[in-house]
């Protein structure tokens, strides 16, 4: 897949709705980077899970894609039907995992 720029969108709790943007190869690592990103900042209270909504923009050219967090979570839990979504689960998992390392380590939240 080709690298592309995204725009990761989504509501706090408190309903403020927050952007972020990213390269990515697929819909899922811009989800996952999106979080790191959204989970790292000040700015940003709580995000929800479950029926929370978060939106890729990939560009060039301008696809929307919506996906709901319970949804990513259990794409991410799943097994890999081939290797290369075994890599990509794998890669997207490294990104969440520096962002909970950085949490343990004294991080934010």
């Amino acid at each position: 897949m080709a690298i592309r720029a995204c725009k990761v969108s989504v509501c706090d709790l408190k309903g403020v709705e927050h952007s972020v943007e990213v390269t990515a190869q697929s819909v899922f690592e811009a989800v996952a980077q999106g979080l790191r990103i959204f989970r790292e900042s000040d700015w940003i209270e709580e995000i929800g899970r479950g029926q929370t909504m978060l939106v890729v923009t990939a560009k060039q050219p301008e696809v929307e894609h919506k996906i709901r967090m319970r949804d990513f979570e259990h794409w991410l839990e799943s097994e890999g039907r081939t290797p290369a979504e075994v890599a990509l689960k794998n890669r997207v998992r490294e990104l969440l995992k520096s962002y909970s390392a950085t949490v343990g380590s004294g991080g934010r939240r």
